[in-house]
């Protein structure tokens, strides 16, 4: 695995030196610090950070509202929010803010390495945490079905798509493959294959074929141009 960019944004100078010396035995992380004082979304950006340990609690932004911000913002980076208060209803919160998983605050430091690993991985744990409590599944099922039956989008769930990605979704659901649609738009193969990427994350989607479902779905591509 390469080098692995890992913030901390924390409230709490103590916790926050604390998970430092704990993921500092791991050789391929990189740490930083972000206390409140400092702009979370400009650190990222200046480190191109892989990972993002959140405060649900940080009072900048509240930790919900700033993973909302990050997913939108930074699609690359994973968001793992930490909680003093593991529940049920908060995770229902933190599902919604596309954070890629839910832990409680007391975690262990080999916990939080496997963590961060299957994150960079492209996985989401949160999906462990879902499965474990069933009420929050049919809870999260049952908004997604309100959402379908009264024609509302989705961005309540997942992040929206940008502009470029909504373009690149539309030549996926004409059947192009990544190294056609780099031809058509005159970019890299490996920019499309990043914009996929972020699309599959922010869509929460299994595949490509998931992804333009979801999208036609929520009429962010229209089903009758793709006849």
């Amino acid at each position: 695995m390469n080098g692995i960019t890992i913030i901390i944004i924390d409230k709490q100078a103590f916790f926050r030196a604390g998970m430092h010396q704990a993921l500092s035995q791991q050789s391929e992380f990189k740490i930083l610090d972000c206390d409140p004082a400092q702009e979370p979304l400009e650190l990222i950006e200046a480190n191109s950070a892989d990972v993002a340990l959140l405060d649900i609690d940080f009072p900048a932004l509240s930790g919900l509202e700033l993973s909302r911000r990050i997913a939108r913002r930074h699609p690359n980076t994973r968001v793992v929010i930490l909680s003093p208060n593991h529940n049920d209803e908060e995770l229902f919160e933190v599902i919604k803010t596309g954070a890629v998983a839910y832990l409680n605050k007391n975690t262990t430091a080999e916990e939080l390495v496997n963590i961060i690993s299957r994150a960079c991985r492209g996985e989401y744990p949160i999906n462990d945490s879902l499965i474990a409590r069933p009420k929050v599944a049919e809870h999260v099922l049952k908004q997604f079905q309100d959402i379908v039956s009264m024609g509302k989008t989705m961005e309540t769930l997942t992040a929206p798509l940008t502009h470029r990605e909504t373009q690149i979704l539309n030549y996926v659901a004409e059947g192009n493959s990544n190294k056609q649609i780099a031809r058509i738009l005159e970019i890299s193969e490996q920019t499309i294959k990043n914009h996929v990427s972020s699309i599959l994350r922010k869509l929460n989607a299994n595949d490509r074929a998931h992804a333009v479902a979801l999208a036609m779905r929520n009429g962010w591509i229209l089903v009758e141009e793709k006849l």
